[in-house]
């Protein structure tokens, strides 16, 4: 794509002094669909061109450059409509400026608001709609293609290249000054305790007894998000406090209020906040200091998922009042861990969330395997995931096996974070699994007797949807790491493996992560893959056990138990 951008360029200057009007219009048209083509190829392209100073505002202004040479070689460069030409097209730029200010102006005063909101009536703010996208692009990018009016022009001449920069310039004045009225509209929306005062309000009017805290990454909001709807269903008004602009967009939809506050001294001085008595902590953040600094809350931390990984009983974890997990076994892990987590504050609420999970198969008339790997840590210490190393070996055996099965691939919503290797492999699997479905796709028949491997659909879930869960309920086996995804799978009681990325003893392995004691274990060399798939399943039994113990009794189920644990906090006991 960088060769078709910049190839054009040498050619439109060959046509423009040549003359070859016809030719040069015809390079122009193919310069511009590249040019609009570039960033949707991929974001690095047009970057990597800023980077050797050929960013976008060069590229057009050379363009136009060449659109005046051919203009001077066509009319000559003393005809005062070749002055009123190159006049327009430097108007087209200040045009463009100023409506670059303008967005900018708009952007910055949404930006300052010190809280945001949803689902809480702020009618009184008077938040203006925003324009349209084109028109808020601070870089003003749409703006720059006006100026194909009078390039594009300057193929019938030089009177059509002066009305195509007039045109351009009446179109660009019209959208930058359309800015206008939003930006007088958005002013009041930087007088802070205005502000503060009516979202005040309307979280006193709504009066919540519980809060769900949140703040991090948009690629963990998946942390939040799955206790949205466990608070939708309690009986107890929540609320969820966010820290980083524009989180609330990553949230799945959701009826309960939401109030982002980035700042910290806003944060502790909301006062509308101070009703709750509850507060509920999904991740280990240093921001979390700032609501833990309200004394009137007690806090409880929830974690986004019980497991074996030594996120599971962190010595950060003293920080909260309450400690809650999913059943005995996180009881028992922290008391193994020695922390400081004391034993009374810690309580066993089960997962709600899993209430929707089937212990029954899809119901096909071939397997489905689930293989969903956990991210590479923060460090080598929390390093579980068998993406990187073994990953494409496995995804390749699933691929390959006979008779067939389908592979659903889901990787954690971190992956790449920290070791871009991690990024490889998935592409690699990404990159399998479209060439079976490809090869698929062109059978027209059974490769062999009984092979309905056309049939077949493999899935690649790269996003929130579908939700691990309905994974969960759209598969007959799981292969995973080290992580909540195996614990959270034990509800639907179906056969699983876990990779031992570490190649600890089989007796070590199982002692130090009691969530795969019921699973089969898989090794550097896949050796336990083949008897996974194909040998008998024994481990029933051990499979309901083992689910007691991390996620809790049947009875009274995971809600009752996490309502119970609301309703004692919030009688102050």
């Amino acid at each position: 794509m960088i060769a078709a951008l910049l190839g054009c360029y040498p050619l439109l200057l060959v046509t423009a002094l040549w003359p070859a009007p016809v030719l040069f219009g015809l390079v122009a048209v193919a310069s511009y669909l590249a040019e609009y083509a570039a960033p949707r190829v991929g974001r690095p392209l047009p970057e990597a061109l800023g980077k050797v100073h050929l960013g976008i505002t060069l590229r057009f202004a050379a363009r136009e450059t060449m659109a005046l040479l051919l203009v001077a070689r066509t009319a000559g460069a003393d005809s005062p409509w070749f002055a009123a030409a190159a006049a327009g097209i430097l108007a087209i730029h200040v045009v463009r400026a100023l409506h670059a200010g303008l967005a900018l102006r708009l952007r910055q005063m949404l930006a300052r608001m010190p809280v945001t909101t949803r689902n809480l009536d702020v009618s009184a703010l008077r938040v203006p709609k925003l324009p349209p996208p084109a028109l808020r692009d601070s870089r003003s990018v749409p703006f720059l293609y006006l100026d194909a009016l009078p390039v594009l022009g300057a193929v019938l001449g030089v009177v059509a290249a002066t009305a195509g920069a007039a045109l351009a310039l009446v179109a660009g004045l019209a959208g930058a000054l359309s800015l206008i009225p939003y930006v007088r509209r958005a002013r009041p929306l930087t007088d802070r305790a205005r502000v503060l005062e009516i979202v005040g309000e309307q979280v006193d009017a709504y009066a919540p007894e519980v809060i769900l805290y949140f703040s991090g990454a948009t690629a963990a909001a998946y942390q939040a998000r799955m206790w949205l709807p466990v608070l939708e269903r309690s009986p107890r008004r929540a609320i969820v406090v966010l820290r980083e602009r524009g989180m609330a967009r990553h949230l799945e939809s959701t009826t309960l209020p939401m109030v982002c506050i980035p700042s910290s001294a806003d944060l502790m001085s909301f006062r509308a906040l101070t009703g709750a008595k509850l507060c509920l902590y999904v991740a280990n953040v240093g921001r979390n200091v700032h609501m833990l600094r309200i004394p009137t809350l007690r806090s409880a931390f929830l974690n986004h998922g019980d497991s074996d990984k030594e996120a599971s009983f962190n010595p950060f974890s003293r920080v909260y009042d309450e400690v809650w997990v999913a059943g005995p076994a996180g009881r028992d892990r922290y008391r193994r861990a020695k922390v400081g987590v004391r034993d009374e504050s810690i309580h066993e609420v089960g997962r709600p969330q899993l209430q929707g999970i089937s212990t029954e198969g899809p119901g096909l008339p071939y397997r489905t395997v689930l293989y969903a790997p956990t991210w590479e840590g923060w460090n080598d210490d929390l390093f579980h995931t068998s993406l990187i190393t073994m990953g494409p070996r496995i995804v390749r055996a699933l691929l390959d096996h006979r008779p067939p099965l389908r592979v659903v691939y889901k990787p954690h919503p971190l992956t790449g974070h920290r070791d871009k290797s991690a990024v490889r492999a998935h592409r690699r699997i990404v990159a399998m699994i479209e060439a079976a479905e490809l090869a698929r796709s062109k059978a027209r028949h059974p490769s062999r007797a009984g092979d309905s491997a056309p049939h077949i659909r493999h899935l690649v879930v790269a996003g929130p949807t579908p939700h691990l869960y309905d994974c969960f309920n759209q598969c007959d086996l799981l292969i995973s790491d080290i992580s909540s995804v195996v614990a959270d799978f034990l509800a639907s009681e179906k056969p699983y493996a876990v990779t031992n990325v570490a190649g600890l003893p089989e007796g070590a392995f199982h002692e130090r992560y009691p969530s795969t004691e019921a699973g089969v274990l898989l090794g550097e060399d896949l050796a336990g893959l083949a008897g996974f798939l194909d040998g008998e399943d024994t481990m029933g039994r051990a499979r309901v056990k083992l689910r007691a113990y991390l996620l809790g009794p049947e009875y009274p189920d995971a809600m009752a138990r996490f309502d119970a644990a609301v309703e004692r906090v919030l009688a102050g006991r």
